[in-house]
This record gives structure tokens, C-alpha cells and sequence, in this order.
């Protein structure tokens, strides 16, 4: 049985989204592969020591704002410099820390913008996690059936204006020419801004439409054997089942609700905040926090471990 290598990894992330990449210098194992720093944790240490050891040694810094998110398996082949290992990846956002950082272990540094990762090539490892970094905090859902679709269009363009990267179009009630029209309509409005589409339908219908992805239900979810290829999948999760479904097909993120109690569904049974911390931590795939969200809930999602908060009544607030 192949031992388990327990690793500590830092997501230093400036103001303006930023993170730090370090090469793995000549004479490591996959030398001149680009990694987020960190390093092994020692027997009977805290994977939060382990990073702060690690970061004064590779870096000189010391953190000060530690938030555990992603924990991820990686089983690495044998290369000509390196055995076949298996990784288990802690990952930590570091967003405030003390002192400079400096390359003292003969490593090169740079700083990279999510979006448009320049570097390369990037330990087969920490590919997912550039795509989960470069997902946005902020998950908008339609609401044309509370709003009308011409005061929901006005909403969104100023929603666009606003920096909006993410929206789901859910609209059941439609008929299928008009959820046809309000999609080129979304495609077309945000065209320019590189706004990520999901339409909450079948995978079919997604792709036939032309939007970026498809966002499953929870049934749709358990029914789905394969990930399809071509579009970002995501999907609605609410038990620790449907999170372990998604997990295995590899999709690009989740929701996980209802967190608060909703306008819509005011006697559901809620997590609360304490239920969806412990049902995130070690989760390997970036999860919004759905149910009763709005703005100002952000900085306690992610404290709990949430990539960001997705919401639909609350993303259209004085739009």
C-alpha cells in the first residue's frame, strides 16, 4: 500500500487576486514544474504549522491570515528524477502576512492573475486548483419570475458593470422559445465582459443553447455517470451523498444549501454555518454556499471553507 504524503500548501493571494507561483528549482524531483509554495507535514503536525514552517523557510514571510479551503489526492507517476508518490494536498489562502517574500531555497517566483495563469509547465496536481481559483466569489442566479424579464435584463447589465463573472440561468417556467430567447439575450448582453453562462437543464439542452455550462439539479446530479466533456458542469448538492457523487465525476464546483432559511422555502431544514463548514472541510471541489444568501454573508462563507456564496434574490438587490 502506497503511504500517503500529507502536504501544507499556500495560495499567497494579493488584493487584486493575485497568487504566487515558485519553480521547483534543479536537483528536486520535477525541477523547473511551477507549484504554490509549501511543503510536507511532519508526523503529528498541524497542517496550519506545517504551512507556517514551511513559508518562513521557503519565503522568509510569516502569515497572518490563514483560510483552509480545497484538500485534494494526487497519485504522482515515476519520473527519471522522482519516485511514484502519493500527495495528499492541503490548500490554505494566505492573504496578509509579515515580511517580504524572497526566493530562499534558489526558487523562481511570480505572480499570477487566476484568469490567465502565464507560467508553465504547472505540477499536474495544482491544474484544478487554477481553475478553482479562477472561479469567481460571487455565483448570480436569474430571477425572471419574480422580476420580469425586462427589469431582470436592466439588472443584469448593471450587475456586469458591476464586475458579475458567473450566472445560472434557472427559469423553469418558461416555455422552451422563451428560455431560448432569454439566452442569447444573457449571451449577447455579456458578451463582452467574459461572463461565464450556466443554464440549469439538461446537459443536452445546454450545449444545443451555446452557454458555457450546465448546472445540475440534485436529481440530475445522482443520475449523471459521466462528467461531460465541453461545458463546465456544475450542480446542487444538500447531503453528504450528492457532494461524494460530484466529487467522483470531477465536476468544476457545487452548491451546497439551503444554509438559511429562504423566501421560497421558509420551514425547510437549514445547515447553518457550523453543518457547512463540516461538510466542506476536505472536500476536494470548490462549493458555493446557497439559501438565504446576500452580500454581506461572503466573509463568513469563506471563512467556512466556501469558494463563494451564490445567490438569487440577493444578487439583484438595488440593481
Amino acid at each position: 500500500m502506497t503511504k500517503i504524503v500529507q502536504v501544507a500548501v499556500a495560495i499567497l493571494q494579493k488584493a487584486n487576486g493575485e497568487f504566487l507561483l515558485a519553480s521547483r528549482p534543479q536537483g528536486k524531483g520535477w525541477a523547473g514544474w511551477w507549484e504554490f509554495p509549501g511543503g510536507k507535514i511532519e508526523q503529528g503536525e498541524a497542517p496550519e504549522h506545517a504551512l507556517v514552517r514551511e513559508l518562513q523557510e521557503e519565503l522568509g514571510v510569516t502569515p497572518t491570515a490563514i483560510q483552509p479551503w480545497i484538500t485534494r489526492r494526487y497519485d504522482y507517476p515515476a519520473t527519471h528524477d522522482a519516485q511514484a508518490k502519493t500527495v495528499l494536498l492541503h490548500f490554505f489562502f494566505v492573504t496578509a502576512w509579515q515580511g517580504d517574500v524572497k526566493p530562499l531555497e534558489g526558487q523562481t517566483l511570480a505572480w499570477q492573475p487566476p484568469q490567465h495563469v502565464q507560467v508553465s509547465p504547472v505540477l499536474p496536481a495544482n491544474a484544478p486548483i487554477m481553475q478553482a481559483l479562477a472561479l469567481p466569489n460571487i455565483y448570480a442566479i436569474s430571477n425572471l419570475a419574480e422580476m420580469g424579464k425586462s427589469e431582470f435584463i436592466r439588472a443584469f447589465k448593471q450587475a456586469l458593470d458591476q464586475g458579475l463573472q458567473l450566472i445560472q440561468i434557472r427559469e423553469k417556467q418558461l416555455s422552451a422559445e422563451a428560455l431560448k430567447s432569454l439566452v442569447e439575450d444573457v449571451l449577447n448582453t455579456s458578451s463582452s465582459y467574459g461572463t461565464k453562462v450556466m443554464l440549469n437543464a439538461e446537459i443536452e439542452l445546454a450545449d444545443r443553447l451555446g452557454v458555457h455550462g450546465v448546472h445540475l439539479n440534485s436529481l440530475a446530479l445522482m443520475q449523471c455517470q459521466r462528467k461531460p466533456e465541453g461545458l463546465m458542469v456544475a450542480a446542487s448538492c444538500h447531503d453528504t451523498l450528492q457532494l461524494a457523487h460530484a466529487e467522483q465525476l470531477g465536476l468544476d464546483f457545487v452548491l451546497l444549501s439551503p444554509v438559511l432559511n429562504t423566501q421560497s422555502h421558509p420551514n425547510a431544514t437549514t445547515l447553518g454555518w457550523s453543518i457547512f463548514k463540516e461538510m466542506v472541510l476536505n472536500y476536494s471541489l470548490p462549493v458555493y454556499a446557497l439559501g438565504g444568501m446576500l452580500p454581506e454573508h461572503l466573509s463568513m462563507a469563506q471563512s467556512c471553507g466556501a469558494r463563494g456564496i451564490a445567490m438569487q434574490r440577493g444578487a439583484w438587490l438595488n440593481k
